[in-house]
């Protein structure tokens, strides 16, 4: 469930550079696992595609949170690391 967060003028606008992030990110994820999918046939879907998926979904996360923390260690924080 999503829920409207308020935030300042200045979070807004990292924000919107975090969403720029992952949008290339997932870019390149997601068209590894089209291919990924277009290569299997139905019986392989599961089982093993299953675990590939999760692990390329995963990562596209771990990679997220790895792009916030860099830009952040380059503009600096204000807050608490």
């Amino acid at each position: 469930m999503f829920f409207e967060i308020e935030l300042t003028a200045e979070q807004e606008e990292e924000a919107r550079r975090i969403e720029d992030n992952f949008r290339a990110i997932m870019t390149v994820e997601l068209h590894h696992m089209a291919r990924m999918l277009a290569s299997k046939s139905n019986r392989e879907l599961f089982g093993k595609t299953e675990f590939q998926m999760r692990d390329a979904l995963h990562r596209m996360g771990t990679r997220g949170l790895d792009a916030v923390l860099e830009e952040r260690k380059k503009r600096g924080t204000k807050g608490q690391a």
